[in-house]
């Protein structure tokens, strides 16, 4: 049940949000791009499903009712690297941001669910091309869609529309379904080939997530 403590904080969030235009630029480093290209050759890319217990999350149990809501994307295997569309850790706008596993797994009770997708250079590279493309033009997230499935301009999406949009231009999906209805744990429960390789399970700490390594 949503509380409404919960549902005020989604309320008071909502003047953040723009639904028609990109709020969100130039949020990744230079560091997360000089260690994603370096993984082109590590032969996989990465899924983290999450159950964050934020009111964000509970409220979009309601509409789901499943207990992982978001899902992000990483290039690498310690997880340096992992984005997503989200409503902005911090001061950052909504929309394409890099996220911190301590952030995701914060909340007591909280927990994420690691899995990863064979992925050969050329395919990386594209999805990592499309990324950084995202990330110069600008996004938002798309809260109209949650509810319609529509997307206004095309840098407007939630996370697992992203996450699926990235994985069909790079010719890894394995479902077919309108990007914009694609909700996170159908990665899993449409994995029919199993195509998703399970590496482990995080729960909610405050230090999981690493820090960027030098760039040495």
């Amino acid at each position: 049940m949503i509380t409404w403590a919960q549902l005020w904080e989604v309320l008071c969030d909502l003047p953040r949000h723009s639904i028609l235009h990109y709020i969100n630029r130039g949020r990744l480093h230079s560091r997360f791009f000089h260690l994603a290209y370096n993984t082109l050759d590590d032969g996989y890319l990465y899924l983290v499903f999450t159950c964050s217990k934020s009111a964000a999350s509970a409220v979009i149990q309601q509409f789901t009712h499943r207990q992982y809501n978001h899902v992000s994307l990483a290039f690498d295997p310690g997880l340096y690297t992992l984005l997503s569309y989200n409503g902005g850790l911090s001061s950052a706008a909504p929309g394409l941001n890099p996220e911190p596993v301590s952030e995701l797994v914060r909340a007591p009770g909280s927990s994420a669910l690691i899995y990863r997708l064979r992925a050969g250079r050329w395919e990386k590279r594209r999805i990592l091309d499309l990324v950084r493309m995202i990330d110069w033009e600008g996004s938002a997230y798309n809260l109209l869609g949650l509810v319609c499935g529509c997307s206004p301009r095309p840098n407007i999406m939630f996370c697992s529309q992203f996450v699926y949009t990235m994985l069909s231009a790079a010719g890894l999906e394995w479902f077919a379904k309108r990007a914009g209805r694609v909700r996170p744990m159908d990665f899993l429960e449409l994995d029919d080939s199993q195509r998703l390789e399970f590496v482990r399970r995080l729960d909610g700490c405050p230090d999981t997530a690493p820090e960027y390594p030098s760039a040495s």
